[in-house]
């Protein structure tokens, strides 16, 4: 909901509060009536709750008040705005995948040493949106997060390693992912699949349903630089392949 503009967002609710008050006023004059009664049952009832008639009353209260929302006619209103505003941000982040450009920090001198500071994340947890590495060169942190619907592009050839074990971990509910490795570096895959395909490294590409599949090159561990890809997915295809 961040990105959706203010005024679009300010009209969504005014034209939502149009309709109940229209709902209340002409179509279910006791919807307010419903509410009180639904809602002195659960009040009623978790007063009461040791006793069985407490609970039976806070669960009818509580079934009741959820019923009278579904059939409201303003609850469908904000359902189908939703279910619209999801696919037209899924079909946009399919077209125009949204670049992540870091700023490099500065080496810290040693007096600095032991002081704490933030460190510039190359992706941000988004629940609508794809994402992908820059196309420049870039400072390399570990890469854990969660996505909702989109694809996420991580390109190693633009960045330097450290020596050693880098971490990339995405969780993601419905997008693709791919991973773009250099020659030199080792490769360890941890991926967890309900439903979507793999395509990794030489091997063909195959078809899952609710797997994990663990991969590793032969030099994984003696490479200098080698990375550790855990991935999770609903539905969707990864993609791991030498650039």
């Amino acid at each position: 909901m961040r990105n959706m503009k203010t005024d679009y967002l300010n009209w969504i609710v005014l034209v939502g509060i149009l309709l109940l008050v229209l709902e209340i006023l002409f179509f279910n004059g006791g919807l307010i009536v419903t509410f009180i009664l639904s809602i002195g049952c659960i009040y009623l009832g978790k007063k009461w709750r040791p006793r069985f008639l407490g609970k039976l009353l806070y669960w009818i209260g509580w079934l009741w008040l959820i019923i009278t929302v579904l059939n409201m006619m303003s609850f469908r209103y904000f359902l189908c705005v939703a279910l619209l505003y999801l696919v037209v941000q899924f079909f946009q982040s399919q077209k125009q995948p949204k670049q992540i450009k870091p700023i490099i920090l500065e080496q810290k001198s040693e007096a600095d040493s032991g002081i704490l500071f933030k460190k510039q994340k190359i992706f941000e947890n988004k629940f609508f949106t794809s994402q992908k590495t820059p196309e420049h060169v870039y400072e390399w942190n570990d890469v854990n997060i969660q996505v909702g619907i989109g694809n996420t592009v991580i390109d190693l050839s633009d960045t330097v390693l450290p020596k050693g074990e880098a971490i990339i971990s995405i969780r993601s509910l419905v997008g693709n992912v791919q991973i773009l490795v250099p020659y030199e570096v080792g490769v360890h895959i941890n991926h967890s699949v309900i439903a979507g395909t793999v395509a990794i490294l030489q091997e063909q590409e195959q078809r899952t349903v609710n797997e994990t599949i663990v991969y590793e090159t032969a030099d994984y561990e003696q490479a200098e630089q080698k990375v550790k890809l855990i991935t999770s997915l609903i539905s969707g295809k990864l993609e791991v392949k030498r650039v």
